[in-house]
C-alpha cells in the first residue's frame, strides 16, 4: 500500500490560486527587486542617450534600484525595440526611444512591433525640436527660397539623415511631400557623419535636432533655416517654423518610454508616478535644458493618445515614399 500523503503537503486549487495571487502581488508591489535595464534603441552619446542618463540616477534614488542605461542601436530601432517586446513584462527591462517609434510599423510591417499593440505605454518623456539646416555658404537663407530651388530642379537637391528610417528621415521625407517637392535623400551612419557631410558641401540640407545642429550655426558653419514644430520654439523666437511656409507641415521629436505589453498595473502606476514626480524638480528642468530638451512626462495615457495619431501619419508617408526598412 502506497504511504499517505501528508495533508499539508497538498492544497485545494483555490488556496493555490490565492497563494499565488498573492505571491504576484507582493512580487509587484516590491519592484523593483534588481537593477532595471533602459534599453535605448540607439547609440551611446547622443541626445536621447544623454536623456537616458539624466533619468537613471533620480530614478535610483526615488525606487531604490539601479536603472542601467543598455544601447542597443541599429535598423531603424527595430533591434532595441524588439529586445523589449520580447521582455517578460515584469519591469525589469524598459524601452526609452524616439518618435521613430510611430513609424516602426510601416518600416517593418511583419515583425509585430506596433507599439500600440506589443508595447505598454509609460509616458513621453521630453521635445526636442528638430531644424532644417544648410551650411553657410549656401544660397537659400529661408524656406520659402529652398522650396523654390527644390521645385525648380526636382531630384537634385539632397538631404541627409542618420539612417533610412531614422525621425530625421522621415521629417525629410514628409517635408518633400508635404511642400511637392522631389527631394533625394542621403543615408548616413548617424547624425553626426550626416552633419559632417552637410558641412563639407556632400549634400544640400539635413534634418537634426537643435542639439545636434546649433553649435554648427552659432560657429557660422551652418545656417538655421526653420524648424518642424508646428509653431516656433520659444528658444528661437526668430527662426519660423516650416509650417508658416509649408501648411500642415509638422514632424514632432519627442522621446517616450514604455515597457513590455502586459506590464502588471501597479508597476506602471509607481514607474509612471515617480517620473511625473520628477517633472517638476528645478534641477532636472535645468539638465533637461542644458541637454536641448524640454520634460514632459505626462504618463502613459498622453503617449497611448500621441501613439494612436502619429502610426498613422508615418504609414502614410512610408508608403509614399517608398521608404523600406533595412
Amino acid at each position: 500500500m502506497l504511504p499517505a500523503t501528508p495533508r499539508r503537503r497538498l492544497l485545494p486549487l483555490p488556496s493555490l490560486l490565492l497563494a499565488s495571487g498573492a505571491c504576484g502581488a507582493r512580487a509587484e508591489e516590491a519592484w523593483p527587486s534588481r537593477p532595471v535595464r533602459i534599453v535605448i534603441p540607439f547609440g551611446a552619446g547622443g541626445p536621447i542617450d544623454a536623456v537616458g542618463r539624466l533619468l537613471a540616477e533620480p530614478l535610483r534614488e526615488r525606487l531604490g534600484q539601479p536603472f542601467l542605461i543598455d544601447n542597443r542601436p541599429g535598423a531603424g530601432g527595430s533591434i532595441g525595440i524588439r529586445a523589449v517586446v520580447q521582455a517578460p513584462p515584469d519591469g525589469s527591462m524598459l524601452l526609452l526611444t524616439s518618435a521613430s517609434l510611430a513609424s516602426v510599423p510601416a518600416l517593418y510591417p511583419d515583425q509585430g512591433l506596433d507599439p500600440r499593440e506589443a508595447l505598454t505605454p509609460v509616458s513621453l518623456v521630453a521635445d526636442i525640436p528638430t531644424a532644417l539646416v544648410v551650411r553657410a555658404e549656401a544660397p537659400w537663407r529661408s524656406v520659402p527660397a529652398l522650396v523654390a530651388a527644390a521645385r525648380a530642379q526636382p531630384g537634385r537637391l539632397t538631404y541627409g539623415s542618420g539612417g533610412v528610417g531614422s525621425s530625421n528621415h522621415l521629417a525629410g521625407a514628409l517635408f518633400a511631400s508635404a511642400a511637392r517637392l522631389r527631394l533625394e535623400h542621403v543615408s548616413y551612419r548617424g547624425a553626426a557623419p550626416a552633419m559632417v557631410a552637410l558641412l563639407g558641401g556632400e549634400i544640400d540640407m539635413v534634418f537634426a535636432s537643435t542639439v545636434e545642429t546649433l553649435p554648427h550655426v552659432q560657429a557660422g558653419r551652418a545656417r538655421l533655416l526653420g524648424v518642424t514644430t508646428a509653431q516656433r520654439v520659444p528658444s528661437l523666437p526668430e527662426t519660423r517654423a516650416i509650417a508658416e511656409t509649408v501648411p500642415g507641415y509638422v514632424a514632432l521629436n519627442w522621446y517616450a518610454m514604455a515597457a513590455p505589453h502586459g506590464l502588471p498595473a501597479p508597476i506602471l502606476d509607481r514607474l509612471s508616478s515617480t517620473l511625473a514626480a520628477l517633472r517638476d524638480l528645478p534641477e532636472l528642468q535645468a539638465r533637461f535644458a542644458a541637454a536641448g530638451t524640454t520634460p514632459r512626462l505626462t504618463g502613459p495615457a498622453a503617449l497611448a493618445r500621441l501613439l494612436e495619431t502619429e502610426v498613422p501619419t508615418w504609414q502614410r508617408v512610408v508608403t509614399e515614399a517608398g521608404i523600406r526598412g533595412t
